[in-house]
């Protein structure tokens, strides 16, 4: 009697969870593929607005190539304007995007759009904001405790409407837009399942901010480790900041080496719990930089070149970080 053939298993690599890239195809060709969750253009090269919810255009100016930002995802996408949020989700992950004309008041409509955001996650199916990106004009301007930064981070925590557990707070950043424009823009990447905030050591947290920061301590943490082993590794916004201070502020040069340091300590931070993520920056990371000081582009764009392998892909932007005395400022994805 012949035995039973053993059942065939399937060897096919399981795509990604989610798949940051930097393309430079025609936005209509990008948005035509079922598994795009979300594609950004950044300054003046790219479309102002799109019918599509999936685009969003972001107003920072980049230094030399501007490909458009991808977020690939594994399914199938659904996408729609709710309310005045665009989202896009394909059954695992899901962006979502606002926009709150602020009239000068950051604060309130810090408040208001993450009363909104809030009310959006408590409603639907992916609760756990993974990833948050702040924009908005003027980031540093005003006095003490007058400073925009200052008021945006109490309007957020009046928005979220109580105090976040460290292992909800999200990765995020908050850039200002160099050109006013008048416009908060508050983007996100929200999952169905919780991923776990990571901390670096180098690093005071921001929520154990000290009070000469402001009054309301800013409320995310350092990165994200998706519970997803598919997905990146989510860094947030990385300055020359070395427990709560800020590190070199004569030179840009040295505080794009402390940034880099940083960020290498969150990668080691994660590997610890994830160990096949990379050693180092590589093909499979993604960067974005921002630079305070338009001046400063092409400097910065040099000692990036400089310092890091040329296979990792990046984008240069004009955006001003939350303090006065930081140049440059860089979030992206690990994997």
């Amino acid at each position: 009697m012949r035995a039973p053939m053993p059942a065939m298993t399937d060897t096919a690599p399981r795509p990604a969870a989610l798949r940051v890239e930097y393309r430079c195809d025609p936005l209509d060709a990008l948005l035509a593929d079922p598994r795009l969750l979300a594609v950004f253009g950044f300054g003046d090269a790219a479309a102002a607005i799109h019918a599509d919810p999936r685009y969003l255009h972001v107003a920072l100016q980049a230094h030399g190539d501007a490909p458009f930002e991808c977020w690939f995802v594994a399914g199938d996408v659904q996408c729609g304007r709710d309310a005045g949020i665009a989202w896009s989700a394909d059954g695992l992950l899901q962006f979502g995007a606002l926009e709150i004309d602020e009239q000068g008041d950051i604060e309130s409509a810090a408040a208001a759009a993450y009363a909104r955001l809030q009310a959006w996650l408590a409603r639907g199916d992916y609760p756990h904001p993974l990833r948050i990106w702040n924009y908005m004009d003027a980031i540093t301007e005003g006095e003490g405790d007058d400073e925009r930064y200052r008021r945006f981070c109490v309007g957020r925590a009046r928005g979220i409407g109580r105090e976040l557990a460290p292992g909800e707070l999200p990765a995020a950043t908050a850039i200002g837009h160099p050109r006013r424009s008048s416009r908060f823009q508050l983007y996100w990447l929200a999952a169905r399942d919780a991923g776990i905030p990571l901390e670096n050591p180098r690093q005071t947290q921001a929520w154990r901010y000290p009070r000469q920061y402001g009054p309301q301590a800013p409320g995310f943490a350092r990165a994200m480790l998706p519970a997803d082993a598919g997905m990146p590794l989510l860094l947030s916004g990385t300055a020359a900041v070395v427990g709560h201070a800020s590190q070199h502020g004569d030179s840009p040069a040295a505080q794009l080496d402390e940034t880099l340091a940083n960020l290498d300590s969150l990668v080691a931070t994660a590997r610890a719990r994830r160990p096949a993520l990379a050693t180092h920056f590589g093909a499979d990371s993604r960067l974005k930089v921002y630079v305070r000081d338009a001046a400063a582009l092409p400097q910065v764009a040099a000692l990036l070149e400089a310092r890091l392998p040329a296979a990792v892909p990046r984008i240069v932007l004009h955006g001003q970080v939350c303090r006065r005395e930081l140049a440059v400022e860089i979030d992206g994805t690990h994997a």
